[in-house]
């Protein structure tokens, strides 16, 4: 079966609790959204840079994240995630230096930034002004990639 993606562009929005599954329920959602609009092709780069963002909400928050994927116009995807805390991290602040160095051979993390620095087609990040009673809003972080999203090491 063949879905046709509209010509308009198209949004899912998904709230997640701070809950180590809420990564795999973004993994899940994404991959669901993007299959039934025929857009499989972008369906390995989405998931995984989708997964990197949410994972760092998940580890560098104490409170829920939300998740939103939207299609655009020309084959291009959309993708943020908003999470409780401000800090916006290269290369999403657009500070100094914007590359993300590379993580130790050795170490269990540090690649997901970097990640999203090599395949996205363009990203960014903004600390979201000042909330109720004088606390941050968080932060919104994003990554776009055009039409010909693929993972060139994960293909086969």
């Amino acid at each position: 079966m063949v879905t046709v993606a509209p010509p308009h562009p198209w949004a899912y929005a998904l709230r997640l609790p701070r809950d180590p599954r809420a990564v795999r329920v973004a993994r899940m959602t994404v991959r669901a959204a993007l299959d039934g609009h025929g857009r499989q092709d972008a369906v390995d780069v989405v998931e995984l840079l989708t997964s990197e963002l949410v994972t760092n909400a998940y580890l560098h928050t104490k409170g829920p994240a939300s998740l939103r994927l939207t299609g655009l116009s020309g084959g291009r995807l959309r993708v943020g995630v908003w999470d409780s805390d401000p800090y916006v991290p290269a290369p999403f602040s657009g500070a100094g230096d914007a590359s993300v160095p590379l993580a130790p051979l050795d170490s269990g993390s540090g690649r997901g930034l970097r990640l999203v620095q090599e395949y996205a087609d363009s990203w960014g990040g903004w600390a979201l002004g000042d909330g109720a009673l004088g606390r941050g809003a968080g932060k919104l972080l994003w990554f776009e990639v055009g039409g010909r999203a693929t993972l060139p090491l994960l293909l086969k």
